[in-house]
């Protein structure tokens, strides 16, 4: 039984797209391992509260998070 667990800062995805990481990622295991691995893929995901994430020291909130997304789209 894989179990993924996956980390979000809070605010950032929504109920739709995190539905969809999860299925989406139910769906790689599935082309790994075939389609009986299915009804045992757990998917956990987890929202980091904002401002409790950090990366080289620094911490992150949900507004740092969507403002390096608005920069990749742009």
């Amino acid at each position: 039984m894989p179990l993924i667990n996956v980390k979000l800062i809070e605010g950032v995805f929504s109920d739709s797209q995190k539905k969809e990481i999860a299925a989406k990622l139910t769906d790689t295991m599935v082309s790994i391992e075939g389609e009986a691995l299915r009804p045992v893929t757990w998917v956990v995901i987890e929202e980091v509260k904002s401002g409790h994430w950090a990366i080289g020291g620094k911490t992150l909130a949900t507004d740092d998070v969507l403002s390096m997304s608005a920069r990749k789209v742009a």
